[in-house]
């Protein structure tokens, strides 16, 4: 079984292709696609939904695990801008047929480490070492794509997988509230109910 790992973001996008969900898999290949800051938004995007064509084309993943959506306060842009990114790589991915598992980063870095704050050292560590490679991957994206191929087919092995297809598609709190609050129901607006819901749960 062949995973395409990617670790999304709009200057670098790692990728690693990983065989096997054995506890002893082999790596494919790895590398990074990268889009210029210089070159407009439309431009960046277009290189990493062909470059990551070009890849799944290349090495014939059956499957792709990529890191999920996440947010810092402090640095609001980067999620904007890693949606961006993440969301032509998923593009790609689904014009080739793949089916997409997402993981939180913390989940990667725990799945590889025991620990959801590994630093990206530490990450590069743990794959020089599982791989035995000479030395660390560069950049720390590539290193990162292959931990999430990695944390996939820890969950392959332990039953857990689900494409993301089937997961809620909503932060829990809210997601929760809305199955709660029967969005939609009776006439009112989804958001109507969703407060509702909100209020009885105080």
């Amino acid at each position: 079984m062949r995973i395409l790992g990617v670790d999304p973001g709009l200057s670098f996008t790692g990728y690693g292709v990983v065989d096997g969900v054995s506890r002893n898999p082999v790596l494919v290949e790895a590398g990074v696609l990268k889009s210029p800051a210089s070159q407009p938004l439309a431009r960046r995007l277009k290189d990493l939904h062909e470059g990551l064509v070009e890849v799944i084309e290349k090495t014939q993943p059956e499957m792709m695990a990529i890191e999920a959506l996440f947010s810092n306060y402090r640095h609001p842009t980067s999620a904007i801008q890693m949606g961006h990114a993440r969301g032509v790589l998923l593009l790609a991915a689904s014009q080739r047929g793949l089916p997409v598992y997402d993981y939180p980063p913390a989940r990667v870095k725990k799945a590889l480490t025991g620990g959801g704050r590994a630093t990206k050292a530490q990450m590069q560590s743990m794959i020089q070492s599982i791989f035995s490679l000479e030395k660390p991957p560069e950049p720390p994206d590539v290193a990162d794509a292959i931990a999430v191929a990695l944390c996939h087919s820890e969950a392959i092995r332990e039953g857990r997988a689900m494409p993301n297809t089937k997961r809620k598609s909503l932060p829990g709190p809210i997601q929760d509230a809305m199955e709660k609050a029967g969005a939609g129901k009776r006439g009112k607006s989804p958001l109507d109910n969703v407060i509702e819901g909100i209020f009885r749960d105080k």
